[in-house]
């Protein structure tokens, strides 16, 4: 998985993805009111990452995350006041990185608004948001197979962790 310790800093090119396209957009966090525009973007999500949840389950999940800001965030992407993607942080804490990091849970852009710098923007969004709230650092999972995320993950300062592999166990249903 990846890695990046949260600072203040911005990295190379920090505007460069701010193209006529992409202008008129926003990014915010999302609450409870949000639940039903928020649900069908999460559907497309899973149904594009082949993820194996019931329409009752990413209820409850979406509804837990909006619900309850002590374990993570949920922010909207939109442009022209429609939803058009999100992205979810889960808070943990770290030993190692000195205090409260983040998990990069979910983070989608819908086919038709790719391409316009949304994600890249979402994402340096929530990063400084983090590091103004302290947090230390923010993980992601990547699949092997998607060069053009890694790409801009390694752009934004994410890096592999040498000698590490993400490893999970579901223990309840």
């Amino acid at each position: 998985y990846l890695s990046i310790a949260v600072d203040r800093r911005k990295p190379s090119g920090y505007t460069a993805f701010m193209r006529s396209e992409a202008e008129d957009f926003n990014i915010r966090r999302a609450g409870p009111a949000d639940l039903e525009c928020s649900l069908p973007l999460v559907a497309a999500f899973h149904a594009e990452e082949g993820v194996d949840s019931s329409p009752e389950d990413r209820r409850a999940a979406v509804s837990h995350i909006l619900g309850d800001t002590d374990i993570g965030e949920m922010w909207l992407i939109e442009t022209a006041g429609e939803a058009v993607g999100y992205l979810v942080l889960a808070y943990g804490f770290s030993i190692e990185f000195n205090g409260r990091d983040a998990f990069l849970d979910e983070i989608f852009v819908t086919k038709g608004a790719r391409g316009r710098g949304l994600g890249r923007a979402a994402l340096r969004k929530a990063r400084d948001d983090m590091a103004a709230r302290g947090v230390k650092a923010i993980h992601l999972e990547v699949a092997v197979d998607n060069d053009r995320a890694q790409k801009l993950y390694s752009e934004e300062g994410f890096a592999l962790r040498r000698g590490y592999k993400l490893m999970s166990a579901r223990i309840a249903p």
